[in-house]
């Protein structure tokens, strides 16, 4: 008799949040993802303090990524991040407004979508420092589908103010 282990991919998932308690609600929200189906975090980043993007006069978010070995399809974990968010409170209203959790699927595997509910990989993911450097931080050689090495955009994201602190 044998047993065949499932397939699972190697998934990234950002996570970000400046209202409440963003650091408890990063650290609960990386519990949640251990509970998923079929799902196990493998690596976490340490925590990063960012300013805002696009909507200016808020708090400074707090952001980390963490790396997750998942037999879930992109859009069951995409599904499943949303019901996290919603879980600690989040509120869609305007884009880029304060937040309790953002959950962002950045890379599923070699996935390559472009869907109205989902685009992979994410498409503006090597433009932003709070993605890229924790990111790297993980997985330093990583390679972006259809956009090569990732630390080949850390050049263009030198500009955007980031400090590094405490571990997830």
């Amino acid at each position: 008799m044998s047993s065949t282990q499932p397939v699972r991919v190697r998934a990234f998932v950002a996570l970000g949040a400046n209202i409440g308690e963003p650091v408890k609600h990063l650290r609960a929200a990386v519990e949640d993802l251990s509970t998923l189906p079929d799902t196990r975090v493998a690596a976490r980043s340490s925590l990063y303090r960012s300013a805002p993007v696009g909507l200016l006069n808020q708090p400074d978010f707090i952001n980390a990524v963490v790396a997750v070995d998942t037999g879930l399809s992109p859009l069951e974990l995409l599904r499943a991040l949303l019901a996290i968010e919603a879980r600690h409170g989040r509120v869609r209203s305007v884009p880029n407004a304060p937040r309790t959790l953002d959950l962002d699927l950045l890379l599923h595997g070699d996935s390559r979508l472009d869907s109205t509910e989902l685009t992979l990989p994410h498409p503006r993911m090597h433009q932003r420092a709070f993605v890229l450097l924790p990111l790297l931080e993980i997985a330093p050689d990583l390679h972006l589908p259809g956009l090569g090495a990732a630390r080949d955009y850390l050049s263009s994201v030198t500009d955007q103010a980031i400090t590094r602190s405490e571990p997830l």
